[in-house]
């Protein structure tokens, strides 16, 4: 039998997943099942099928670097024939009617320890492993976690946001409105292909909402600090406020104090069912700069009303 390496094309120093990268490509270019029961195919995937039972049991592989066994697998100068075993085009079998399962000249109490074919096969042909015939196991494929981060508007009022998977898959995802800071949404059937038959897996995404300069949430309602000037808290009026749909008109009260709330109606997070309200507590403000007229007045104005009184 001819070298491992040179069957797998593969150079010695090559690492386990670049052998079964080469096996997996050799197998399915020259599998008997693609060629017609073809002759030639089949003794040719007889010999990849020995190389990488060879190259892909770290064990065996050992043995074989150090001259231990040969290219069959089996130990230097041991003839199989004379043990009752016969070469078979899929693996070995005993002329006594015994059945190993695995390739070439290994018996059943082998087991490997790096990358078995029999899964490969399972990957490439639906789950038959070689021509035995065995079924493998339906699997469901793997699920696929990813971690993105939404505005905090995109969160309130809904959108659509394009995702990237790990298998290079691009899919746009709906933000459903009023999602909230660590929810998660899944995509049923969106992630890894099953295994032999198996449901794909799904895609979990994990949404983180990112604050906002101004406001906070507090279920589906919204609060937020209006700073308005002394004059607009004394006089009363109407100010521009923000909110998530644009810019509306608040009316402040005559004489209103810091700290004093007012409510916009249906302001607040766009939830399903019903919206929630924004709550906008003014802050007076007094000028950056120092005003003299301001403090000429404040020194001069000589007020009743003392705001400590009821601490007392």
């Amino acid at each position: 039998m001819r070298d491992p390496y040179e069957v797998l094309g593969v150079n010695r120093s090559a690492s386990e997943a670049e052998i079964k990268k080469a096996f997996r490509a050799l197998a399915k270019k020259h599998h008997p099942d693609t060629k017609g029961g073809d002759q030639a195919a089949q003794k040719r995937f007889q010999e990849i099928s020995a190389a990488y039972d060879i190259l892909g049991d770290r064990e065996k592989r050992a043995k074989f670097d150090s001259g231990a066994i040969d290219a069959s697998g089996s130990p230097r100068g041991f003839d199989p024939r004379a043990h009752g075993y016969e070469e078979t085009p899929f693996g070995s079998g005993r002329r006594d009617g015994g059945r190993d399962y695995h390739f070439t000249w290994t018996n059943q109490g082998d087991t490997a320890e790096g990358f078995r074919a029999e899964d490969i096969f399972s990957d490439l042909f639906g789950g038959l492993s070689g021509r035995r015939g065995s079924r493998a196991q339906t699997r469901k494929g793997e699920d696929f976690a990813i971690p993105t981060t939404v505005s905090f508007e995109e969160a309130a009022r809904g959108g659509t946001r394009r995702v990237s998977l790990p298998n290079g898959d691009e899919i746009d995802v709906k933000i459903p409105a009023g999602l909230k800071d660590g929810q998660q949404i899944r995509l049923k059937g969106r992630g890894a292909a099953g295994r032999a038959g198996g449901p794909a897996g799904d895609v979990l995404i994990s949404v983180s909402v990112a604050p906002h300069p101004w406001f906070t949430r507090d279920g589906n309602d919204l609060k937020m600090d209006l700073p308005v000037t002394l004059q607009e808290a004394v006089r009363g009026g109407r100010v521009p406020v923000p909110t998530l749909t644009g810019t509306v008109q608040l009316t402040i009260p005559p004489n209103a104090n810091s700290g004093t709330v007012l409510r916009l109606k249906g302001k607040g997070v766009a939830a399903p069912g019903a919206a929630g309200d924004l709550y906008v507590r003014l802050v007076v403000a007094l000028p950056e700069k120092p005003d003299p007229e301001l403090k000429s007045f404040i020194e001069k104005w000589q007020a009743d009303y003392d705001p400590r009184s009821k601490l007392r």
